[in-house]
């Protein structure tokens, strides 16, 4: 089967696997661009996954001011100061600086929310639910799904991108860890609003 280079080089950039592999995943596909892609997806994801244990001294600290009353600063780990300089690497900093700043996460993600604060939104949900009439185990059961409505607006992690709301930013960071060979961890932020409580 004749293969289009010019595909090729699409899903090649698209993905940032290699020429070959782009090669292999349309032969595979019999062609099917977008079925290349899933495919080239799923292996990065997997491949990002493995990735997830080493680890990261090198990295950027980036900062982004909107409109001068919100500012953040960003710092992001990945293994190596070579991927660290990378303009992709650098752009995906930058796109979570203005995330955060849009989106005004609280934590990293989940296992970074301290117990008490977990506790306390747990006990005003349930506080909610009893107060409407809900009894015994469906309080609980509708509350489960209320705290992980919660962490999707107060974790990073599961927050959906804003620049991609089909996106979380947990996927994001993993197809960037597909995209570039690393482990990249986003290790801490600060946002300041101004003539917000801090």
């Amino acid at each position: 089967m004749k293969i289009d280079i010019e595909q090729v080089k699409k899903l090649k950039s698209m993905t940032g696997a290699g020429i070959t592999d782009a090669k292999q995943a349309l032969v595979e596909s019999k062609g099917d661009f977008d079925k290349a892609l899933e495919a080239m997806r799923i292996k990065g994801l997997a491949k990002a996954d493995k990735k997830a244990v080493r680890a990261t001294a090198a990295g950027l600290v980036d900062a982004y001011v909107h409109d001068n009353r919100i500012g953040v600063v960003v710092e992001v780990n990945c293994e190596t100061d070579f991927v660290a300089r990378t303009d992709d690497f650098k752009s995906y900093v930058h796109d979570l600086a203005l995330h955060i700043a849009a989106a005004a996460p609280l934590y990293v993600s989940k296992d970074d929310v301290p117990e008490d604060d977990l506790n306390k939104e747990r006990k005003l949900i349930e506080a909610e639910l009893k107060e409407s009439g809900k009894k015994g185990d469906m309080v609980k059961k509708i509350a489960e799904g209320k705290i992980n409505k919660w962490y999707e607006q107060v974790c990073l992690m599961d927050q959906a991108f804003v620049k991609d709301p089909d996106q979380k930013i947990e996927d994001l960071n993993k197809s960037i860890i597909a995209k570039l060979g690393e482990n990249i961890v986003i290790s801490n932020f600060k946002r300041i609003e101004l003539g917000a409580e801090a």
